[in-house]
């Protein structure tokens, strides 16, 4: 029984590690960026954009087809980013705790 009882003491720390890391990404932000920073969207880890930017220069060169583009190029790359903060802070988690997961 004391395998079982460490497996749970284990599966107790993961889920307490887990709320704080999901925490910790909920206040992290990432800036996704397009048209050579022409364009920029600020967001947090759980995908709420706080802030875009466009350069003046391109509001008036350029039609709403392109600038929609690049929204969409600066969102998307915004959030991969936010994956990839997510994803790094469960690694650290499943790594960190020897669990059969």
């Amino acid at each position: 029984m004391k395998n079982f009882a460490d497996l749970m003491g284990k599966a107790k720390e993961a889920q307490e590690r887990f709320k704080k890391m999901q925490e910790t990404v909920a206040k992290t932000e990432v800036e996704g960026v397009s048209g050579g920073g022409m364009v920029k969207i600020l967001m947090n880890c759980k995908g709420e954009i706080k802030k875009i930017d466009i350069d003046d220069s391109l509001m008036a060169q350029t039609e709403k087809t392109v600038l929609e583009d690049l929204l969409i190029a600066a969102f998307n790359d915004a959030r991969h980013k936010s994956e990839d903060v997510y994803a790094r802070e469960l690694d650290d988690i499943k790594g960190s705790m020897n669990l059969p997961f």
